[in-house]
């Protein structure tokens, strides 16, 4: 494998990672993709998942929530919806989220107040189960 992959990401709040590495996998609405230098250019709509990104030994993961991938000659580049370095995340704090959602679901009086607790909630759930 010759040279290294520019990687870009970018969540409506920041930009979290702009180098050069080795490797990058997303995961796609279409299914996984592994990006290394000089991939082919695509784009495709992310799933929820956490992307893994490679230099060396060394590995970094981010949750992703939705949003665009763009491989082209410059690299990658992904645009989330919603971005969380995995350090970042805590189990605990997710699963007593969740169950407050619960609740505001099971008190929710109105059809928006529902439809807004369950797109909450399964925020939620996808972000639990990519721990």
């Amino acid at each position: 494998m010759a040279g290294k992959l520019h990687f870009n990401l970018v969540s409506p709040e920041k930009e979290l990672i702009s180098a050069d590495v080795d490797q990058v996998d997303i995961p796609s609405t279409e299914g996984w993709i592994g990006v290394l230098p000089n991939h082919s250019p695509l784009m495709t709509t992310l799933a929820p998942g956490m992307v893994r990104i490679l230099e060396g030994s060394n590995e970094k993961r981010v949750f992703v929530r939705g949003g665009f991938a763009e491989i082209s000659p410059a690299g990658l580049t992904v645009l989330a919806e919603e971005a969380i370095a995995s350090e970042d995340l805590d189990a605990a704090e997710i699963a007593q989220r969740i169950k407050d959602t619960e609740e505001d679901l099971a008190d929710a009086d109105t059809d928006a107040k529902r439809l807004a607790a369950n797109q909450s909630l399964a925020s939620l759930r996808e972000l639990e189960a990519a721990l």
